[in-house]
């Protein structure tokens, strides 16, 4: 049982989105636990890092599957309908829906635990549309709930339907293995909308956290309602995750909050299943490792600690497809020429190995596999005497079996290949045109030495873009809040502020953004990046035009105007300058390296998380109970021991930003985690698009005035 326990231990855990993968299908499997599988549903290329999925055990069983809108999200960012067939799900329907009965067939209902829920789920159960009821709620059902559920089955007396009634704790979206955002609450509008930025303003705004905890408008009770949801939703997480963290937050806001609630919550979980014997909701307790280690730290942090990225114009290419395009949890909708809609995910080998990446080298790796792919297919054709490697019946069935085999195993593997690549030819193709018209590559450039640039700089760039350069009117909006929110209050005058608004007027833009922020500036006197940024030393040659990451932007538009035989796109790079990121740390990077790693992290930092609080939700209350983990000072109480005797290193951890997440946040913390060797998951109440991060701050810029 023990050398068990530690495999498991030494073992690689898996990542939030495989965890969570694998809870859905063990639900799926009529709540069976499933094998776990060494390969992935989906290996296009080798070496591919994929999502891997577990197997179910035994033959499956057929069934229905019940989702609501919000349940949905949550399985269709993760499984595909393949992966439904490979559980047994032969049908999946809406709850809200006109469905036939089919009573030889069992059905998993996976919905939200809301009152209208309850009673349509009553309803079917009094019709007897299916032959068993195996009821899954995405997160825990109150006991209101749970009494109205069981007076609605006693007076139909539709008890014997109900085969199981289960908690699942899934209440958040994974998009990619160590990203993740909260549902939105039941009624709200989808927080993953498509991004509007360009265009007129979305009719009814999504649901923002954000937007809750900053309008003059909030009533208190709408407040503490917003924070106990997201509280109920990180605990959701953190189940799934499977080990009990220790939970650090800044003092004196909602990220303080949700951290006391979120540990009160863990807390009556282990007390509970303490109590009852009934095994424990963290993995952890169930190898009986939970006091040998403890490698998870928490850091809830509010938006306002930085909202500079939420609003810059990223490089990467998941960065610019969010900015860019419409992208909804993980299908990116391309309008040119036609409108088609495209799946990314971690089965896509080509996104999970350069989503993160800059573009330019995007663009050079679509020309290596392009390459790699012609030389496979023509290795192929060779073997085979197939004159095209997608017509298969012309293989001369006489030629050496070895050859025959060896082309029927690849050609499936080729082809799915081939139909990734020409995906995501398609989406550089949009993105580049987007790059070129609206001068990204300017704007990017100049974001990224923002600190240095004067009011006067700023307000030429406003003037005067360079030629056939069209940035909209939220992108020059952007631009101007980036800079006022990266110098520092004596840089800035009257005038300047007088200027910037007139010139963004006579651009377009809504200035309330604009008003929103100066005065949440003169509130709080948010900190400043740039000061509190880590080392700012730009990558050697990494803004020199024609440098070895450039011929990708060639290459790239080669291939494309071959693609299309129209010539129209053959100038399209000869504008657009390659970069890369300068190598700095953003605030909250800085401020996990500072809670993870504490021996790299600056003084500065170390001097700010020393002063957050620390909960450790399996300390003893009393903080003379005896000393936590390695003699970290007395856990427990916010206040108790001091900052500097609380610093330890971490192997992994969880940020979590009250208000919401953004890609380039996200690929900033990804990158010190992979030179670090750290596994960080992170995650906010949302993820968000700079527009929909720009119309949010109008909103509140209105409601202020």
């Amino acid at each position: 049982m023990a050398s068990t326990a530690l495999k498991q231990a030494s073992a690689t855990p898996p990542t939030l989105q495989e965890s969570q993968t694998n809870a859905l299908l063990t639900l799926l499997n009529l709540n069976n636990p499933v094998e776990p599988s060494n390969n992935p549903i989906q290996s296009a290329s080798k070496g591919s890092s994929s999502l891997k999925v577990a197997a179910p055990s035994g033959p499956p069983v057929w069934k229905v599957l019940v989702l609501d809108q919000y349940t949905k999200d949550v399985l269709a960012t993760v499984l595909r309908v393949q992966d439904l067939r490979d559980v047994g799900v032969t049908l999946h329907v809406q709850l809200h829906s006109n469905r036939p009965p089919l009573p030889d067939v069992p059905a998993v209902y996976f919905v939200s635990p809301t009152l209208t829920n309850i009673r349509r789920i009553s309803q079917d159960l009094e019709k007897n549309l299916y032959e068993s009821f195996h009821l899954n709620f995405v997160e825990p059902l109150p006991r209101a709930l749970l009494e109205e559920l069981a007076a609605e089955v006693a007076r139909g007396g539709t008890g014997e339907l109900v085969e199981q009634v289960l908690d699942q704790y899934l209440a958040f979206i994974s998009p990619s293995p160590s990203l993740f955002s909260l549902l939105p609450p039941p009624g709200a509008a989808s927080t993953s909308t498509p991004n509007t930025a360009a265009g007129p303003l979305a009719p009814s705004l999504p649901h923002s956290t954000y937007s809750v905890l900053n309008s003059p408008g909030s009533a208190e009770q709408q407040i503490k309602e917003e924070i106990e949801r997201v509280a109920t939703g990180l605990f959701s997480v953190i189940v799934t995750n499977g080990h009990v963290p220790i939970i650090r937050a800044p003092k004196g806001n909602a990220a303080e909050m949700i951290a006391k609630k979120l540990e009160q919550k863990i807390r009556d979980a282990i007390l509970s299943s303490a109590r009852s014997h009934t095994p424990s909701l963290f993995a952890q307790d169930a190898s009986g490792l939970s006091n040998l280690q403890r490698p998870l730290v928490l850091l809830i942090l509010d938006r306002n600690i930085d909202l500079v990225p939420m609003l810059s114009h990223g490089w990467t290419y998941q960065a610019l497809a969010s900015d860019c395009l419409e992208m909804k949890l993980n299908r990116v909708v391309v309008a040119q020429p036609q409108k088609r809609s495209y799946d990314l995910d971690s089965k896509d080998f080509f996104w999970a190995k350069n989503a993160a990446n800059p573009f330019p080298q995007v663009a050079e790796d679509i020309n290596t596999e392009l390459d790699r792919y012609k030389q496979d297919a023509a290795e192929i054709t060779r073997s085979t005497g197939v004159s095209d490697v997608n017509d298969i019946a012309q293989i001369d069935l006489s030629a050496n079996a070895a050859h025959l085999k060896t082309a029927i195993t690849a050609l499936p593997e080729l082809t799915a290949r081939k139909a990734v690549l020409d995906t995501h030819m398609n989406i550089a193709t949009a993105l580049l045109e987007e790059i070129k018209k609206r001068g990204l590559d300017e704007l990017f450039s100049t974001e990224e030495a923002i600190s240095k640039q004067t009011a006067q700089a700023i307000l030429e760039f406003l003037r005067n873009p360079k030629a056939d350069v069209f940035p909209t009117a939220v992108d020059k909006l952007r631009l101007v809040l980036i800079w006022y929110l990266s110098v520092p209050d004596n840089v800035i005058s009257k005038d300047d502020i007088t200027e910037l608004e007139k010139e963004l007027k006579a651009a377009g833009a809504d200035v309330s953004a604009f008003e929103y922020v100066r005065r949440t500036r003169e509130i709080s006197k948010m900190a400043v990046p740039s000061a509190l940024g880590g080392s700012s030393t730009p990558v050697p040659g990494a803004s020199t035009p024609g440098g070895e990451l450039f011929k990708g932007f060639s290459a790239l538009s080669v291939k494309i105007t071959d693609r299309l035989k129209d010539g129209g796109l053959e100038n399209l790079i000869s504008g657009v300058k390659n970069f890369l990121p300068a190598n700095k740390l953003l605030p909250v990077t800085r401020l996990t390296e500072a809670l993870m790693d504490p021996s790299a992290a600056s003084n500065q930092s170390l001097q700010e998380t020393d002063d957050y609080i620390f909960l450790d939700p399996r300390a003893p209350r009393n903080p003379n109970a005896g000393l936590g983990i390695s003699g970290v000072g007395a856990p427990g109480g916010a206040g108790a021991g001091s900052g500097r005797a609380r610093r330890m290193a971490f192997s992994e951890g969880i940020v979590f930003v009250v208000g919401g997440a953004g890609y380039v946040e996200y690929g900033n913390l990804e990158e010190w985690a992979k030179k670090t060797g750290k596994r960080v998951t992170y995650g906010g109440t949302e993820i968000v698009d700079p527009g929909g991060f720009v119309q949010v701050l109008e909103s509140l810029g209105k409601a202020s005035s």
